[in-house]
């Protein structure tokens, strides 16, 4: 079973993005920080999308895209239980 730790603080993720927009270098915060250096060159890269800076889905738009698709595979699960159903009972009455 791969380890996983809590998700960061957003005030730490923001702080750490702030020193990278101050012209510290991911490599040089990740070896003061716990954070590898990818995972904080992504945090800065996402709080540009956010601040319109650069294209792409913004953490809101992610957010709700993953909503729609938890919603979508939900309403999907309950239409072939439905479908399900329809064909059993079709079958009982039909005796």
């Amino acid at each position: 079973m791969p380890r996983t730790r809590p998700a960061y603080p957003p005030e730490f993720r923001r702080q750490i993005v702030e020193m990278v927009r101050a012209g510290r270098s991911p490599e040089e915060l990740a070896k003061e920080f716990e954070p590898s250096a990818q995972t904080i060159r992504t945090w800065a890269s996402q709080d540009r999308v956010d601040a319109g800076e650069r294209p792409g889905l913004t953490s809101d738009e992610k957010e709700e895209l993953a909503q729609l698709r938890c919603e979508v595979k939900q309403l999907r699960e309950e239409k072939e239980i439905l479908r399900k159903a329809t064909v059993f009972f079709v079958r009982e009455t039909s005796r």
